[in-house]
């Protein structure tokens, strides 16, 4: 049997999140989730969170409170990847979470994209494994909320592009010919996660939202790393803002 037909609909599973991971009150309903340290900084400089709980991925990750405009938000920071992604999503909600916001870096298969650039991920290309578990097998899968996450930032003035994904669990396996027929399928953009956390959202009845920010940049003959691993502080600020002003709005 393909790994694409994995996808059990008829029995079900032995262990669920909610065998391993306890309710918890003070986890807010409306949760973010980023992928890199730095912005969790820029949280605990700016926000004065408290920590209400925490996930255990091989180590202890903290979950984080704060309040904004009259509102309770969470916060936490996802590992890097789809499967990791999708199962701190099913623990996240076990624990009470019921909407959860995701941005995190994407690289930029169209060199027009500027870096720091929003995007909104309408559909994921199913270059991964997890996806597989929770949606029968096809090439995309659509992101359900991609169209309310524009009516917010329409709401807010910010601007984006929406934009098929490619998600791939390789980064370091994206080469020139997949890059090409990726980006002939309508994908402009390159990232871990979105495919994955879809497809385990849509099957659990997660409210599970995501945009992207351009980080590196593909559409060349060597790969710029733009602003990866070095955004400008200001950068960072502006799309830090944008997810708080999202996630209340939820």
């Amino acid at each position: 049997m393909s790994i694409i037909n994995t996808f059990d609909s008829k029995s079900a599973e032995i262990l669920t999140a909610r065998d391993m991971i306890q309710q918890n009150s003070a986890i807010p309903e409306t949760v973010i989730s980023v992928f890199t340290e730095d912005f969790i900084e820029l949280l605990k400089d700016t926000m004065n969170p408290t920590v209400v709980g925490a996930l255990f991925a091989g180590a202890q990750i903290p979950i984080y409170s704060f309040q904004y405009c009259g509102k309770t938000i969470g916060f936490f920071r996802s590992s890097i990847g789809g499967a990791a992604t999708a199962g701190l999503l099913e623990e996240i909600a076990a624990m009470g979470a019921k909407k959860v916001l995701f941005f995190g870096s994407c690289g930029s298969l169209d060199k027009e994209i500027t870096a720091g650039h929003l995007l909104i991920p309408t559909d994921a290309y199913r270059d991964e494994g997890t996806s597989y578990h929770y949606a029968p097998p096809s090439d995309f899968i659509e992101v359900q909320t991609a169209y309310r996450l524009a009516e917010i930032f329409d709401m807010i003035n910010m601007p984006y592009v929406r934009t098929k994904t490619w998600t791939t669990d390789a980064i370091y396996r994206e080469t020139h010919d997949n890059m090409a027929k990726r980006k002939s399928e309508g994908c402009s953009v390159v990232e871990m996660e979105c495919a994955s956390l879809m497809a385990a959202a849509q099957f659990r009845g997660i409210e599970a939202y995501q945009f992207l920010y351009a980080a590196d940049c593909l559409d060349g003959e060597q790969w710029d790393s733009r602003i990866l691993g070095r955004m400008p502080d200001d950068v960072r600020e502006r799309i830090f803002k944008v997810a708080i002003e999202t996630a209340i709005r939820l």
